[in-house]
């Protein structure tokens, strides 16, 4: 591992002579080929995560969304997609199974409220 120093240009800094004044950027550097593919695969494996987390949290808000609006139909419809992401989620180990049946029960309560 190397780490480099870069000094922080921000004024909001309390005490400039500090540790906190600055920050540490650390770079991994692999000892062998194997470490090397395996850095690289973690990196895909990380950016396709966060994509389809942020396809989640997508559905969700439109789901939140359609019940502020007051329409049970279109919240009833997007909650099945959203569902169906959520599940898929949680199969993929992205996040874990309680999350996922939580999130789907507080927006099944919500939708029912709307009665």
């Amino acid at each position: 591992m190397v780490f480099f120093w870069l000094s922080c240009e921000s004024d909001n800094l309390i005490n400039p002579g500090t540790l906190d004044f600055y920050r540490f950027l650390e770079i991994i550097v692999a000892n062998s080929a194997q470490a090397a593919k395996r850095a690289k695969q973690a990196e895909v494996r990380r950016l396709r995560n966060a994509s389809q987390r942020s396809d989640m949290r997508t559905a969700i808000k439109k789901v939140l969304a359609a019940i502020n609006s007051g329409d049970k139909a279109q919240a009833t419809a997007l909650f099945v997609s959203a569902q169906s992401k959520l599940d898929k989620m949680a199969r993929k180990g992205i996040i874990e199974k309680n999350k996922a049946a939580r999130s789907k029960s507080r927006l099944n309560s919500r939708i029912k409220a709307l009665a």
